[in-house]
């Protein structure tokens, strides 16, 4: 079970003080982090590449991470990470969804290159993606060909 970050930062706040906290970024980003300032409970935020696991450590579960966390904030060993305003998060977000995107959409012209040789059709007219390859491939959408019908 998972708990939404108010709840989380309700039951920090509801622990005898003083508040120290720190946890390993993930794909929530930085949001818990915000709403622990804001309610004043100092955190940080773990650099996850900083932290050196002790040899031999290869079973990784939440609550061995949760005691070895502990462990370093207690000895004053967190190696933090600076954490981006939300603006500056959102901007890399939105990036990142752009870069995946971009990623995608090159891989399926890729398989439909390889699906049209796989069945024979060869585009040998010029530079591929383009205005003309692309009334090329319309045309083979259009022209009854069985081999794209599923």
């Amino acid at each position: 079970m998972s708990a939404s970050t108010p709840d989380i930062v309700a039951w920090v706040a509801s622990l005898p003080g003083p508040h120290l906290v720190t946890y390993e970024p993930g794909p929530t980003g930085f949001s818990l982090y915000r709403h622990l300032m804001s309610a004043g409970i100092e955190c940080q935020v773990a650099a996850p590449s900083k932290l050196q696991r002790p040899a031999g450590d290869r079973v990784k579960t939440d609550a061995r991470d949760a005691e070895y966390l502990a462990k370093l904030l207690r000895l004053g060993q967190i190696v933090v990470v600076t954490v981006p305003s939300a603006q500056a998060e959102t901007v890399r977000d939105v990036v990142r969804a752009g870069e995946d995107t971009r990623q995608v959409f090159m891989s399926n012209r890729h398989q439909l290159s390889k699906l049209l040789l796989c069945h024979g059709h060869v585009y040998d007219c010029g530079e591929a993606w383009t205005g003309k390859h692309d009334r090329w491939l319309r045309d083979h959408q259009t022209s009854g060909d069985t081999a794209f019908t599923p």
